[in-house]
């Protein structure tokens, strides 16, 4: 049975797919390493943490779009699984400074000895360990969607009203963490990093490593994601995005249904967290923020929502030109994000790789892409009499 579901999730085109992504990054990474700056085709180290970070973007679009494209949940608030996976990362990095520290206290983080903390709180202990934050990243989003999609689903709330509260959550989680008293470094959060894993940070080596670890949890959300929505799981799921009552008078749990893979997807944000944190460096109560989680799904949509490609291209996508833009047109970027998404929603609704997938179709059956298959055309010629 899991040797099934596993082989579901190798096709042609998924496999063409994580082999372009890989082949690129292992690239990139070459460049970096053996060509010299000089050189034309060297990639300088800020190009490659910026691509990492885009890939853990792309990792958490992943994971949106499993739950919006897939389970019709729609979720204004995964950004805040996203930062409590980067949190339990950043908790492990600040651990790993000891006496570097501005302060040079070997079990107190500088931001606890300047707000006069006498001892570590009980929830850092552990974190000097890799392996127990590794847990944490992956447990802590798990365990918060468990319990909030233990009270949402079985309460039957959705549709928008399930937005609104996911949104209200993250806003929520937002002010908890502004706060100097939670012990998680307040409004300037947890930052100035050293090493991870023994790794110095700045090391251009380590930049590439952390790029290739993003690739590669990306390759593999891609695989379980694929894995789920071909299997017989996923049919429900895709069943419920559709006719969730019906699909409930058929005797299916929706509730559990869809508390599983929002757990499953709220742990594929916090890996994509916990990637970001050492890629750039910091992590503070902003990415908390309903702002980003909107974002999250506006790169969804972009991308084409319900077909995983999608997601990522729309990260990359979109999160390059929001790169370009505030550099290039800083006061404009907002304006032109709001623009992009109302094109993309009254043009593209089924985003660009559906364009490009229904484009490929129509020459793949020999025809011009015309109007929606689904819909029947009306002949104006009166018929023929018998």
């Amino acid at each position: 049975m899991m040797q099934g579901f596993v082989f579901r999730a190798f096709d042609r085109g998924g496999m063409i797919f994580l082999g372009a992504l890989l082949g690129i990054v292992i690239l990139i990474g070459l460049s970096n390493q053996l060509l010299p700056a000089g050189h034309a085709l060297h990639a300088p180290t800020y190009m490659v943490a910026l691509i990492g970070k885009y890939l853990t973007y792309a990792l958490l679009a992943l994971s949106v779009d499993l739950i919006w494209g897939y389970c019709g949940i729609l979720s204004l608030g995964h950004g805040a699984f996203f930062a409590l996976g980067g949190y339990a990362m950043g908790m492990y990095l600040m651990r790993q400074i000891g006496e570097r520290g501005v302060y040079g206290n070997p079990d107190l983080p500088d931001f606890m000895v300047f707000l006069n903390w006498d001892a570590l709180p009980w929830y850092w202990y552990g974190f000097d360990m890799f392996w127990f934050a590794a847990i944490m990243v992956i447990l802590v989003p798990g365990l918060l969607a468990f319990i909030f999609g233990w009270f949402a689903f079985r309460s039957r709330v959705t549709g928008v009203y399930l937005s609104i509260i996911t949104q209200a959550m993250t806003f929520a989680l937002m002010l908890a963490f502004f706060r100097n008293n939670m012990g998680f470094g307040g409004n300037n959060g947890l930052t100035d990093f050293k090493d991870i894993l023994g790794f110095d940070l700045q090391d251009d080596g380590t930049r590439v490593g952390l790029l290739i670890a993003s690739a590669i949890a990306l390759s593999l959300g891609f695989l379980i994601c694929k894995a789920v929505v071909r299997s017989k799981y996923g049919k429900v799921i895709t069943a419920i995005r559709d006719a969730e009552s019906r699909t409930r008078f058929l005797g299916y749990r929706v509730d559990r249904y869809k508390l599983a893979v929002f757990v499953l997807s709220a742990c594929m944000a916090g890996v994509g967290g916990a990637l970001y944190v050492p890629q750039v460096g910091i992590i503070n109560p902003s990415e908390f923020t309903p702002a980003i989680s909107i974002e999250i799904v506006i790169w969804v949509a972009v991308g084409g929502r319900g077909t995983l490609y999608g997601a990522i291209v729309g990260a990359i996508i979109v999160n390059y030109a929001k790169t370009w833009l505030t550099g290039a047109f800083p006061e404009i970027w907002l304006f032109a994000l709001g623009a992009l998404f109302v094109f993309v929603t009254l043009f593209m609704p089924k985003g660009i790789v559906g364009v490009l997938e229904g484009v490929w179709g129509a020459r793949k059956r020999g025809q011009d892409p015309g109007p929606d298959p689904g819909v029947q055309k009306v002949s104006t010629n009166p018929p023929a009499e018998a």
